[in-house]
């Protein structure tokens, strides 16, 4: 199905157009002569072009795709110019424009040794390891060259605007010393830029070569002698899944680092103070074979995760992001682990079932360690108003209607909450919905108008601005955000972003947690809420519910350790039998119909405690699908990590007595008895021993 245009589309259709029709304009102005119509166009394409990479960037790819690029579009725009004054001149005034015509190739010229300059530099700002959390001032990193200088599209519109516009003015006024001081101001602007960039590239103002960069990596992995790692590969939309284990991770009392191969993600991977290195190159990732790290978790699959695995020394586990009833919970990849490290028995049991070639003894139970920070239930909702958490899955890859009930029921759930007076609802869509399925993204739109409208209808006492929720946001974004310049490259931000500073891990904690409360202090009581940035966490949003409606995903599983009412929207077409026996994890839920019928009575349970026939199955259900209790999950997320560490560390040992060099024998000596019955040299028995 095709999205149907919006307003973005439509912009950008419509400036492409205006664009494109200025060019036309101009050419016909050119060739006419017409002078008030060739200034009007040319300037209304400078115009479109300072929006176009202002506010539509996309515009210039299209444009790009069909080779009308912006050197081009600005070769044009002085082309149809000098046309114009030729036209507009008599046939002898030809040679005074000759030289302004050389200036302005040069000025073309000098643009394109600048894109090769720039291109030399930032070769050489293109380091083999990337990295985040680490001191690499031994590298001579630098601050990255202007933006200008980098950017062809903006260099070429600021550099040759002087050009134009001369040239414009000797069109209007016929003096050609217009035309001649803009070209000549263009030309001093470009060989400046290409004077910046070639000293860039001076044997001193380099940074570090592969090599010596390389070195440094080695030198800093026998320094920090990592023993523990997450490794991670992946887009944009899917960093969530590596920050989950983060705290986990910088919990254990070992010695951690985070692998990743996409240099973008380096960027991305929420605040730690965990080193961070980015190996993109395969070469580079195997000097981690002679490293000390002895354990790699993994919380998904991706095609390079096959490259890490071919390192003999390190031990590999595959913890996943998060568990659920689907299939891609029990991927056959996962047998290319050492261990695959679940919450529960019921993972265990999952494995088992699905028969793709993890052996029972390669499953560890871990619990979830990240759920530490869920709050147990408390009882039924003390204010006016139940809050109720809506956070559906997304559509998935394979188009089965069960993954998600956004599309087929997310509206009539929405309704039918929202027609409750004493409802909140908070709405968290999966950050992927919309991204396959064009209908998913079209239902999560009119969803979130319905929220909008039903707080238009609805008024209350709203609480005065928190001063101390703006402060502490300001304070973890200075705990947490790395302040970089516009403009700056990776090099520049490994300069900044060198080791944090000690204590700063504790401090973001307080300020999170002070945060949510805050946070949740600061928004009326009765105000439904969309919740789609980075904070609150789905975590944060748990404590706030008392209800959770979602899909089968792994966001049930989590909410169980709150041991709160939770409901399950059956949207594959099963009946209630055949759901509930084929996803066990909705053993304890309340199964919604896509008609939402059942989400009364759902609220009515969740009020009053002793209508609830489901407390002591989700009791039970919490502990197959994430463990006991005791010991905790990070205890055991620990446990686990010292033991296939502890095998690590016996296989290396073993390994490397195997195929040690066997000992070069030496020269070999007679024994005594043998110096005895051998013959003298001069026949006497025993004489060279008696010589001795």
């Amino acid at each position: 199905m095709l999205r149907p245009p919006g307003r973005p589309a439509l912009a950008t259709v419509l400036t492409a157009s205006v664009l494109a029709g200025a060019y036309v304009v101009q050419a016909v102005a050119a060739l006419t002569p017409h002078v008030p119509l060739l200034l009007a166009a040319t300037a209304v394409s400078l115009a479109v072009e300072g929006v176009l990479y202002r506010w539509q960037r996309g515009v210039p790819a299209l444009f790009a795709k069909a080779h009308a690029d912006i050197t081009v579009r600005h070769v044009l725009r002085d082309l149809l110019l000098v046309v114009g004054l030729l036209r507009l001149g008599e046939q002898h005034r030809e040679t005074q424009y000759a030289p302004l015509l050389a200036g302005l190739l040069l000025c073309y010229a000098l643009h394109c040794a600048i894109q090769a300059a720039s291109v030399l530099v930032r070769r050489t700002r293109t380091l083999p390891v990337v990295t985040r959390n680490i001191d690499a001032s031994a590298l001579r990193l630098s601050p990255a060259p202007a933006a200008l200088l980098r950017r062809p599209g903006h260099r070429l519109l600021v550099f040759g605007l002087p050009a134009t516009a001369g040239l414009t003015a000797t069109t209007v006024t016929d003096d050609p010393r217009c035309a001649a001081a803009g070209i000549a101001l263009s030309l001093v602007l470009a060989l400046a830029g290409l004077a910046a960039l070639l000293l860039r590239l001076l044997p001193g103002r380099r940074p570090a070569g592969e090599q010596e960069v390389l070195a440094w990596f080695d030198a800093w992995l026998a320094e920090y002698r990592p023993t523990v790692g997450l490794y991670f590969s992946g887009g944009v939309a899917s960093v969530y899944q590596a920050g989950m284990w983060l705290e986990p991770l910088a919990r254990l009392d070992a010695r951690p680092v985070i692998v990743l191969r996409e240099r973008f993600m380096v960027s991305r991977i929420p605040a730690t103070d965990i080193p961070i290195v980015c190996l993109p190159k395969v070469p580079t990732l195997m000097r981690l074979e002679h490293s000390t790290l002895q354990v790699l978790i993994h919380p998904s699959n991706s095609g390079k995760t096959s490259q890490v695995l071919r390192i003999p020394t390190i031990k590999h586990a595959f913890v996943n992001h998060g568990e659920s009833d689907k299939l891609s919970s029990c991927n056959p990849y996962a047998k290319a682990y050492d261990e695959v490290w679940v919450a529960g028995p019921a993972a265990r049991e999952r494995y088992a079932l699905a028969d793709v070639g993890v052996e029972d003894k390669d499953v560890v139970e871990i619990g979830r360690p990240q759920l530490d920070a869920v709050r147990p239930y408390a009882g039924p909702p003390v204010g006016a108003y139940t809050t109720v958490l809506y956070a559906p899955t997304w559509e998935g890859w394979d188009g089965n209607p069960g993954n998600t009930s956004v599309i087929a029921a997310g509206e009539n759930l929405v309704r039918a909450l929202l027609a409750d007076p004493g409802v909140r609802l908070l709405y968290k869509p999966h950050p992927l919905t919309g991204s396959v399925d064009p209908r998913a993204g079209a239902a999560d739109r009119r969803i979130r108008e319905l929220i909008r409208s039903a707080n238009r209808a609805r008024s209350g006492p709203r609480p005065a601005p928190s001063k101390e929720l703006a402060a502490l946001t300001a304070e973890l974004d200075r705990l947490t955000a790395a302040e970089f310049r516009e403009g700056a490259d990776q090099a520049e931000r490994m300069l900044v972003q060198r080791a944090p500073e000690p204590g700063r891990a504790e401090a973001v904690a307080r300020a999170a947690a002070a945060w949510e409360t805050a946070h949740w202090a600061s928004l009326p009581e009765w105000e439904h809420q969309v919740v789609v940035d980075a904070r609150p966490s789905l975590y944060a949003c748990f404590n706030a519910a008392d209800l959770l409606i979602s899909d089968v995903s792994s966001v049930i599983s989590d909410f169980l350790a709150s041991g709160k009412p939770y409901a399950v929207a059956n949207t594959g077409g099963l009946t209630e039998e055949t759901f509930r026996a084929r996803f066990p994890t909705v053993a304890a839920a309340t199964v919604l119909a896509p008609d939402a019928t059942g989400v009364p009575a759902l609220l009515e349970t969740v009020r009053n405690p002793e209508k609830d026939g489901l407390a002591e199955e989700r009791t039970e259900l919490r502990l197959r699908l994430l463990g006991p209790s005791e010991p905790s999950s990070q205890e055991r997320f620990a446990e686990a990590v010292r033991a296939l560490s502890a095998a690590a560390h016996t296989h290396r040992t073993r390994v490397t007595a195997r195929f040690a060099p066997a000992p070069v024998p030496g020269q070999r000596l007679p024994s005594p008895s043998a110096a005895l019955s051998a013959p003298a040299s001069d026949g006497a028995p025993g004489s060279a021993l008696a010589e001795r």
